[in-house]
């Protein structure tokens, strides 16, 4: 496994890996590597002939109260990991190497970046699809892998590959879980034992709402609100939204007529966590 820091060189081991006809995957990161992330570079190197991991904490996707600058960063134990998983190139790019001193660009959406995720975190996915843009750009990638667990965002890079053109398959993969159900994130081990030991009811409002949807006398709203009220009666949970939306749009489900997902967003302590699941209706 080679590791380059230069855009300019990561563009040039994937142009050589293209000139021998070689299916070229990403696995776009910001380090702090769990199971989860592991998960994404075996399904790439599964798919593809060579695998590119990116370690980059974005500074653009972050507000100005949120946790940059403690963000976790383990690039060694990062490296061993995309290494056993199969990666064949970790780029490991600097600020200033992916924003230069006079930037200007910014690559911004408009209706899936609106609801949840982009009403609380004002500007965060301006951060997010300009750091991709820049990203596929450098790799030039034939397919791309994300999580389910940041539902938006994967709805986010779809939109922005299909508007700009890009040549690209975004493959998004299974949550990984811990055993009581906690979606893996590298913002867990922020979690004192006992919020951690809390963390997990986040899960078990999602099951609840997959079994409200096999009831057919239960509204998407109801089981909105049902989600809403049970975490917010768990002393120590600030609940920033639970929704019930299109799979396709994120726009409230109004009736049970198709597929939807149900997704949370709520603070422990200092931590916030994000998790979903996509329902049925019966």
């Amino acid at each position: 496994m080679d590791v380059e820091s230069s855009p300019r060189g990561v563009l040039e081991r994937v142009r050589c890996a293209r000139r021998q006809m070689r299916l070229v995957g990403v696995v776009p990161t910001m380090g702090a590597l769990h199971a989860g992330h592991v998960s994404l570079i075996e399904r790439a190197r599964l798919e593809c002939d060579f695998v590119v991991a990116t370690i980059f904490v974005n500074p653009t996707q972050f507000g100005p109260n949120e946790d940059f600058t403690r963000y976790p960063r383990t690039l060694d134990a990062d490296l061993e990991m995309c290494q056993s998983a199969g990666a064949d190139l970790v780029f490991t790019p600097d600020v200033e190497s992916m924003y230069g001193k006079h930037a200007q660009t910014t690559v911004s959406l408009n209706r899936v970046t609106l609801p949840l995720e982009g009403a609380h975190r004002p500007g965060h996915f301006d951060g997010v699809s300009t750091v991709v843009c820049k990203l596929f750009n450098i790799t030039e990638p034939d397919r791309a892998y994300f999580g389910q667990k940041d539902y938006q965002q994967q709805l986010v890079i779809r939109q922005m590959v299909d508007d700009l053109d890009f040549a690209i398959t975004i493959v998004t993969c299974p949550v990984i879980r811990e055993a009581d159900g906690l979606a893996m994130s590298s913002r867990n081990r922020y979690l004192s034992c006992e919020d951690r030991a809390k963390a997990a009811e986040i899960y078990r409002t999602l099951k609840l709402a997959e079994l409200l949807a096999s009831q057919s006398d239960v509204s998407p709203a109801e089981i909105a609100d049902r989600m809403h009220q049970r975490l917010a009666a768990i002393d120590g949970f600030e609940v920033g939204y639970a929704a019930i939306c299109s799979r396709t749009t994120l726009d409230p489900l109004i009736d049970r007529t198709e597929p939807g997902v149900a997704l949370v967003a709520a603070r422990l302590g200092a931590t916030r966590l994000i998790d979903n699941l996509e329902i049925d209706f019966v």
